[in-house]
């Protein structure tokens, strides 16, 4: 374990000090070395209602020092079996989003190529197709679990091919995802028409709107999903909007009748098993909860991801 960098800790250092990182690891400037690397992306000017993800990574580190570094739920132990670290932001370019776009895939080409997986603290939306990019250089076409209200499928948005609406969409004209491994849950809203999640189930998308999930565990879900991804390539992509906003308010598109926290906690923890090469959270918007609460679900839900992945140990 000592080989390892941990979390520090909340008796080492009071929790409201110490460094402003993702639960508090150590910091380096490249992924060298890394098993994982926190990610972040602060970038907003792809959003279509209330901006403010620009702000997402840096408030997720801040609430992200509530978290201790052992899952009492699975009895995962990511700092006993992974070197983790926290290699900052990409500079983006916030005057221009197709710049952004190619800067981002290419700061992921170089994580990627020291073996390293990403997990990325958003930002819009937008971002997972830069990343799925990078990621689909080094893995090929992989299989998506993407949690939201939305689809992210639009055609253009004000005539647009690159916008937080567009990005699942772009990825499968591109060939990034492979064929029959794309699950999206947590679909729910008003539409522009009737068909509008129909686009989606036509490529062969399997749609779990919220509907169907309101009541039920999600572990069941999840089973189907493990056995439908097999050993296939997998990213994870957690929209906050997915949990309904009484559970996470700060985010710019938000939609009622969402999936509860627990519902989220059991999506991820349901995706350990899989072969993940990388995950994100995105569109946690400060400036519409102050409290933090959003960026605490965000932080966890991340933390998860950390959980979830490939050669973590869990303890007996």
């Amino acid at each position: 374990m000592a080989d390892f960098n941990q979390p520090l800790g909340g008796n080492e250092m009071p929790r409201f000090g110490g460094p402003a990182t993702m639960m508090r690891l150590p910091t380096q400037p490249t992924a060298a070395g890394l098993d994982v690397a926190f990610i972040g992306v602060p970038l907003d000017i792809a959003t279509s209602n209330r901006p403010g993800t620009r702000l997402g990574p840096r408030q997720i580190r801040d609430e992200s020092r509530m978290l201790r570094p052992y899952n009492m739920a699975t009895r995962a132990a990511p700092f006993d079996s992974l070197q983790v670290a926290d290699i900052g932001d990409v500079p983006i370019n916030t005057f221009h989003l197709p710049k952004s776009v190619d800067i981002i895939t290419a700061f992921y080409d170089e994580v990627l190529s020291h073996g390293c997986v990403p997990l990325t603290l958003g930002g819009d939306h937008v971002i997972t197709l830069p990343i799925l990019r990078a990621i689909a250089k080094k893995h090929g076409p992989v299989g998506l679990i993407h949690i939201d209200a939305h689809a992210d499928v639009n055609e253009h948005m004000f005539g647009e091919a690159i916008a937080h609406g567009t990005p699942f969409r772009r990825a499968q004209e591109e060939g990034l995802l492979a064929h029959g491994k794309v699950v999206q849950i947590g679909l729910r809203g008003t539409g522009y028409a009737a068909e509008d999640f129909d686009w989606c189930r036509q490529q062969g998308f399997r749609v779990v709107t919220a509907e169907e999930c309101w009541y039920r565990s999600l572990a069941p879900l999840m089973a189907e999903v493990r056995e439908q991804m097999g050993d296939t390539p997998v990213y994870v992509t957690f929209d906050i909007d997915g949990l309904d906003p009484s559970v996470a308010p700060g985010t710019g598109t938000v939609e009622m009748g969402g999936l509860t926290s627990a519902q989220g906690l059991e999506i991820v923890r349901g995706a350990a098993g899989l072969n993940i090469v990388g995950g994100d959270l995105v569109e946690v918007s400060p400036p519409y909860d102050p409290s933090g609460n959003t960026a605490l679900m965000g932080a966890t839900l991340l933390y998860e991801m950390l959980c979830a992945l490939p050669g973590v140990k869990r303890r007996d």
